[in-house]
This record gives structure tokens, sequence and C-alpha cells, in this order.
């Protein structure tokens, strides 16, 4: 085996490297892994814990649920325990594990029981393996327990072998990135006993289990489960390792099969041999086709075979051609595959003697790996095989081939009086390494018996003529042709593999691409649009995606005005694959007369839609073929797929959020109703009761008084209560501003004038610029919004204060300041004065009319809301030297 061949490969090696830094990074996690409950898992993690408390390590139980198991709660004996968060829930106090006390002891080791755990509302995270996961990120190593039945991707099959939806569930990734897994394991018969005697569940839970969950096959299903999960995760630190260090030897620790195909029509009966054999043997299995020359008819029946054994189940891979027999082979050591199929050779004995017989080379080659070799039964017309071992060229490369070697014939002609006969062969092998580059194998191998016989003719004395007079030539001409045929074999070679990793490249940048463009844009019309540019662009076809309505049908296609109308036979195939969640139409074994491949588009948790590929011509529907082709389009589905869901659960999340916003304003507006609302109606109820018990008897001051007093509290609830549904109004957008332009002037001279009585114990200096140009506004909603501001500056600021008003325009924006020369604003956050119901207790003053002072905490809020639906923003900050700047800006053109 050649060097280069047994260098470690570099995927490999960075992905330990990768996972190695990722552990010096992260906690380590091991988990007990088992069947169903009752097996001992947390027995098994206690008593490997108390070992390790033996060795002096710093260890400590965070959650461990014992289930009131004696000997299970004697493990726990003088273990250090973190104690229970207690969480009220629905007048219920419920412990749960207390994540930042585990955090802040940050021991060695820490314990939690129960992986899959559901935690109660109101912690920091729903599930116990999301506050496990933020243990590990913070370098806590933990150990912790599940049940084969809690594995997201085993979810649907333990519901059929169970008939019992398990809901709580975990991510294969955390299994898959836990540091190790031990099985505690225990037969399904010793578990039942366990069972019966009450070790598992209480008696009555226990006689319903026994019927149900824990009947003996379901348990020896589940038994199977665990191990499998166990083994197919200790299968992928095999392969990692293997492939790191470079280990060419097939390791049989778990039986893996190849199937070769190609395209004969025997090899449909070698991939449904092989689908029996993987079925009887429970393995995993490869289908592999050596391509040599893309397209033509003899392409479309290998992949037409290998998308049979993709149906069937298998994982299939197209390698660019090249010595066919070492290809197969290292594909097979990369897989640790144990068992390649072949089909039996059906040509005559002395093709093989010609050409070679890949069968034979795979057999020596393959050494420890099983070779099976199975005569096919084809079906159709009986006829002899013709493997496509190499290319067929064309008339035109055989005769470009011939060309090349006339050129070089004619430059050894110029070449011949000056040069010795060995100068005049390197030019015959520089024209066979050209043809080598750029035709087909066997092309070149023509042109390198051709460059032999024309050296012999035109060079060689006796020249123009067969003969050769010094028998040393002979040597020279053999060495000549095998020199010949080793370079076009190995630029072919070289070319092949340029021409995959150029493929591999382009499906990267083609990936890329989509990514990039799908996370620049939003909404699910622009998404879907980027997704069928892409798609057809890259794979030549027309794209159609559908989007399921409210009652679960297919109702919107987002496709361009010059596209035809999917008929409703296309509809149905689009709806069924909704429906079942799995790919239909052409190139499928499902509804495969319609001439489009339609998708699902998965998200995570149910199908988002459709998308159908209509291909545009014959090379583009061969294409849709090819593993890699359809690897690629799956890549771009799900990506799409995710971009969607992204976008969705975005749109979920701010209908929560305002769902939330609701919320609170309920349950603020409540908070007033039941605060600011009962200090008014109460002062109104006591003068009208004081009135009435008083009567006649009362003097006029006093009625004047009280009279006055119910005037003043019923107008201040008037504004409390109109202030509220302003802003409720304006925030959910039931208010919309008519913009119009207006001069800046009549709206603030306008103010003045309503607010003339409070202001009268306040210079107000306005300071507008003659050449100002009128705003885009709502003149009656700004104008409210200078009310407050001036109202605001009135009440906080000492009497005989200036209150100024300056405006000026910057960049296309109106930028307009209220000004007082007050206390200033309170310490902290100043973007929160607008907020609801934020008072500002601090800063004193009062009004010149001597009335309280006292707000509600919404004027600033309206302001913010009226100001933000005209497209513009508000700010509040200190003014210099003394007092408060609120500043406004407003775009000077129309927004809507």
């Amino acid at each position: 085996m050649r060097e280069e061949d047994q260098r470690p490969d570099p995927d490999a090696l960075l992905a330990i490297v990768r996972r190695e830094e990722e552990g010096k990074r992260r906690g380590q996690l091991r988990i007990f892994l088992g069947m169903a409950p009752g097996v001992g898992k947390t027995y098994a993690m206690l008593e490997a814990a108390r070992a390790k408390m033996a060795e002096g390590l710093d260890l400590l139980a965070g959650i461990v649920e014992t289930h009131g198991r004696e000997e299970t709660e004697a493990l726990l004996y003088e273990m250090p325990a973190l104690p229970r968060k207690r969480i009220d829930y629905r007048g219920h106090l419920l412990e749960e594990f207390d994540l930042d006390e585990a955090l802040a002891r940050r021991p060695a080791l820490i314990l939690v029981d129960e992986l899959a755990h559901t935690n109660v509302p109101g912690s920091r995270h729903p599930k116990r393996w999301q506050d496990v996961e933020e243990l590990l990120e913070n370098g806590l190593n933990v150990w912790s327990t599940l049940n084969v039945q809690h594995l997201e991707s085993l979810n649907d099959i333990v519901a059929q072998i169970t008939g019992v939806r398990v809901r709580e569930t975990v991510p294969d990734a955390v299994l898959e990135r836990a540091e190790s897994v031990i099985l505690v394991d225990l037969p399904p018969e010793d578990l039942r006993q366990r069972l019966n005697e009450g070790k598992v569940y209480l008696p009555r839970q226990a006689e319903w289990a026994g019927e149900n969950f824990f009947r003996s096959g379901n348990l020896s299903a589940l038994r199977e489960l665990a191990l499998r999960s166990t083994a197919n995760r200790v299968n992928t630190e095999v392969l990692i390792y293997r492939q790191g260090h470079s280990i060419q030897t097939t390791w049989p620790t778990a039986e893996r099969i190849l199937v070769c195909v190609g395209p004969s029509p025997t090899s449909a009966t070698l991939v449904r041999a092989t689908k029996r054999l993987a079925d009887g043997l429970h393995a995993p299995w490869h289908a592999l086709y050596i391509q040599h020359q893309p397209g033509g008819e003899q392409t479309s029946r290998a992949l037409a075979n290998l998308n049979l054994a993709r149906e069937l189940g298998a994982q299939t891979h197209v390698l660019a051609g090249g010595d066919v027999a070492r290809l197969i082979v290292g594909f097979a050591r990369q897989h640790n595959v144990t068992r390649i199929v072949v089909g039996k050779p059906l040509h005559r004995r002395f093709t093989d003697l010609l050409r070679g017989s890949p069968v034979d080379q795979l057999v020596r080659l393959s050494e420890e790996i099983d070779v099976h070799v199975i005569k096919g039964q084809d079906t159709g017309t009986p006829r002899a095989a013709r493997p496509e071992a190499l290319p067929t060229p064309r008339w035109k490369d055989y005769a470009a081939a011939v060309s090349v070697v006339g050129l070089s014939t004619a430059a050894c002609f110029a070449m011949f009086p000056y040069f010795e006969l060995a100068n005049l062969i390197m030019v015959y092998l520089v024209g066979v390494m050209a043809v080598a580059f750029w035709l087909p194998r066997r092309a070149s191998a023509l042109a390198s018996g051709l460059s032999v016989l024309a050296f012999d003719i035109c060079f060689v004395p006796p020249r123009f003529s067969l003969a050769v007079t010094d028998v040393a030539y002979l040597v020279t001409f053999l060495v000549m042709f095998l020199v010949g045929l080793v370079i076009s074999g190995m630029a072919s070679r070289i070319k092949a593999q340029a021409d995959s990793a150029g493929q591999l490249e382009r499906q990267a940048s083609e990936l890329s691409g989509l990514s990039r463009h799908l996370a620049a844009n939003r909404g699910a019309a622009n998404l879907v649009q980027v997704a069928r540019n892409h798609i057809a662009a890259v794979f030549g076809c027309k794209a159609f995606v559908l989007l399921p309505g409210a009652s679960g049908k297919l109702e919107t296609a987002f496709m361009s005005s010059d596209e035809e109308l999917l008929s409703s036979k296309d509809h149905g195939v689009a709806q069924w694959v909704l429906d079942n969640e799995k790919p239909a139409g052409q190139s499928t074994q499902t509804l495969a007369d319609s001439d489009i491949l339609f998708l699902p588009l998965p998200g995570a948790d149910e199908v988002l839609g459709v998308i159908g590929l209509k291909p545009l011509d014959e090379d583009a529907r061969d294409s849709l073929l090819l593993p890699d082709r359809r690897r690629l389009l799956d890549a771009f589905v799900h990506q799409t797929a995710m971009a969607l869901d992204v976008d969705r659960l975005e749109e979920k999340a701010k209908v929560t959020l305002m769902e939330a916003e609701r919320e609170k304003l309920r349950s603020a507006l409540l908070s007033t109703v039941t605060h600011d609302f009962k200090t008014p109606l109460a002062a109104i109820s006591g003068s009208a009761e004081s009135l009435m018990a008083l009567g006649e008897s009362a003097s006029p001051e006093v009625r004047r008084a009280l009279e006055e007093n119910i005037a003043a509290e019923a107008s201040r609830l008037e504004r409390l209560a109109d202030n509220l549904l302003r802003i409720a109004a304006l925030e959910s957008g039931a208010v919309v501003p008519e913009l119009k332009p207006v001069p800046l002037e009549e709206v603030i001279g306008s103010s003045l004038a309503r607010l003339e009585s409070i202001l009268a114990g306040h210079p107000v200096r306005v300071d507008v610029p003659p050449d100002m140009p009128p705003i885009p506004m709502d003149e009656v909603l700004l104008e409210q919004v200078f009310l407050n501001l001036l109202e605001n500056a009135a009440k906080y600021t000492p009497p005989g204060t200036t209150i100024a008003i300056l405006a000026d325009t910057r960049r296309g924006e109106a930028v307009i300041e209220v000004r007082d020369t007050g206390p200033g604003l309170p310490p902290g956050d100043h973007d929160r004065l607008f907020e609801r119901y934020q008072r500002d207790d601090r800063r004193g003053g009062g009004r010149g009319d001597g009335r309280d002072a006292e707000g509600y905490g919404l004027g600033l809020a309206i302001c913010k809301a009226v100001i933000r639906a005209h497209g513009g923003s508000i700010t509040a900050r200190d003014n210099a030297p003394s007092g408060a700047r609120f500043t406004m800006t407003l775009p000077l053109h129309d927004q809507s």
C-alpha cells in the first residue's frame, strides 16, 4: 500500500482535536442508560459515585430520585447533597434541582438523576437536560441517568412497540456528546420480578404496568433498542479513531455490507439480494457506483439501480472513475465494511486476459473483508454483459489522438538533424501526456501505441520501415509504450480527482450561497423565492413551493407568473407528501408517473410544506438520481425548511410577546383600577356622602368645598381614563396617524394657548427657525405630546424657571427639544421614564397654581407612543447646567 494512503485522515484528526478541545472547555457527561424504569440506573450511578468519593473526589448529589427504595437511599448515606429548590406552582410548593446553587458550589462531580425530567414552570430551563447542558458549559462534570424510550429518535418506535407515547424526550445529540455511556442491563424476567416485588412502582401502578408497558415482549424490544443505541455510539467512536489513526484494516465489530452496482440489469437482482442479506444480519448497508463518464444510457441505468437501493434502505454513493477494485476496497475500509457484494462476471474469459478482472483484483486486495460474488438474473433479453470499466471514446477523440501524434512527429522531423533520438522520445511522451489529460484513457492508449510506431518507422534506422537493426531499440519501444500507458493512467486519475474536488467545492459554494441569502431575508414569501431561485439555478428545474393553509390543505403556491399552475393530479401528489412526510413523484417509487419530484419541508415539530422540482431536460432529470446531487438537494430542502421554521417561530415569538405585553397591560390596568381609580372614587363618594348627611345644615362654604372636591376628583378620574384608553389604542395600532404637512409654529402656539393658566408662572421661550419646513404629522396627536411635555415641565420645576422650546433640522429630520431649568431627572436609566406608570417622585417644585403635582406615570408613555407612530424617536437627558431636556426627532418626509 502506498505511503500516502497510510497517512491519517485530516478531517478525522480534526474531529478528534475538536472533541478534545471541547472536552477541555466543557465538563464531561456520563450517562447510565437503561431499557426501562427499575433496571438499577440510579443504584449503579450511586455505587460508582461512592467509589469516587472514597478516592477523595469532591462530589455532590445534585438531585437523586430514590423513589422510596431503601437500598438506593442507603447509598446516599453521608454523601454531600444539594438542597432542593422550592417553586410555588398554582398554590403548591414543588421541589426542583437548584441550578444556581450547583453553579455556585462548583463540585468536581455532580449527580443529576433523570435526565429527561420536565422542570416545574418557572424554572430557568423547561427540561433537566438543559440544566445539565449549562453545568457542562460551565466546566462541571455530570453523571446522569436515562431510559432508552426517552431518546427523541426512538420516540415513534417505542410508541409503536409499547402503545405508550413518551412525552419527555432528550435530543440524541446529548447522548452523542456524552463522554461515556454505561449500559445498565437486566433480563426482562428479573425486571418483572422486581416489579412484582414492589421495587419499581406502588402495587396499583405495578399491576397496571405489568399488564401494559412491562410486558415481556415490550421489555425485550426495549432491551434491544438500548443495546443497539449503545453499540451505535461506540461504533461511531471506533470509526473516528480508525480514520484519525489511518487504520486501514477493517475492525469487524459489527456487520456492514457494501454492494457494487452498475448499469447491468442484473444489478437490480444484486441489490435485492444484498437487502435480504442485510436484513438477515440486521446490518446497515451501502450501495456504491463507480462512475467513469457522466451522462449516457449506461449512467441512467446505473442510477436507476442506485435509486432502487436507496428506496430499499441503503446509503448510496457515487465515486469518480479510476482503479475500480482499489476504489471499492478504499471505500470499504473507510466505512468499516465487513462484506462486499459484487456481481459474477458474465463476459468471456479472454476479455479478462486483455483488460484484467476487477473481481479477481478485488478479491486479492480485500484481504480481511469477505467478498460475496453473486450471479444476477437478467430479466431482459440475454446479451453479453459489458461492464463500464472504461468510458468509450467518440471517434472525434480517436481523431484528436491521431492528430496529436502527427504533430509530435512533425516536431520530431524538425528536431531530427540537431538532437539525439532520446530527445525525440520526450516529444512523443509530452504528446501522450496531453492526450491523457484532455481525452479518455483509451484514446491515450492509442496515442501511446501510435507514438511507438511512428518513432520506429520515421526515426529508428533503417528509417521508413518496421525493421530494426539494433535489438536494443525493442526495449526502448517497450519502455516508451509502458511509460505512455502509466502517464495516461496517472493523468486520468488526477483528472478524476480534480473533477471530484471541483464538484465538492461547487456544492459547498452553492450551499453556502443559499444559507447566506436565506439568513439575509425574512418572511415566508421572500425565503421561498430565494430557495426557488437557487434550486432552479443549481439543478436546472422549475421549483414549486406549496404551504398548507389553516385547514391543513395545500393552498398557497409560490410560483412566478410565467409558470403553469399545477394540475389537480400533481396537487394530489403534493398533498400526499405533506400528509405522509415522504418524497413522491418522479425518480421515486411512490406515484412515479408524475413528472415532478415532490419533497417535504420538515420543520422541528411538523411538516411546513412541500417543494416540487420539474426538470427542464433529460440531463437535469438524470442529475437528480445521482446520490451526491440528491444529498445536495436534501441539504437545500433542509436549509429552506430550517429558515421557514425559524421565521415561523419568530412570528410565534412575536405573537407570544404581544400577548405577554397585552397581559402585562391588562394587569397594569387592573392595578390602576384597583388603586388609582380607587382614590378619586373614594374622594367623590366621601364628599357626596357628606353632602347627603349634612343636608341643609351645611354652610355654603362647606357645600362649595365638597362640590369642588367632587368636580376635581371626577376631572382627575376622567383624565386617567382618557390617558389609559389613548395609550392602549396607540400601542395596539388601533390609532393610525393621519400625516399631513403642518407648520410647527401652529402646533406649539395651540399647545401654549391651552396651557396658559398652567404655564402662567413660567416664562416660555420658543426658538423655531424662519425657514423650518412643515412637518408631516397628525396635528391632534402631536399637540398632545407638547401638552404632556409642557405640563410635565410645569409640574416638576419651581415657579419662575424658564421653559424653552427649540427646533432645527438635521439630515432630513426635524429635531425638537423641550427644556427646563428645574432640578433635573432622577438618577438611573432615563429611558425608563417613558414606560407606563413610571412616576418622577424625586423632582420637586409644583405648579404655579398650587394644585397637587402627582401624576399617574402615563404622560411620557403617551408621548413615546405618538412619536413612534410618526416614525420618530424621543429621549430624555439632563440639561446643562440644570434641568431636563426632552428631544424629539421626526422625519421630514411622509414615511407611510
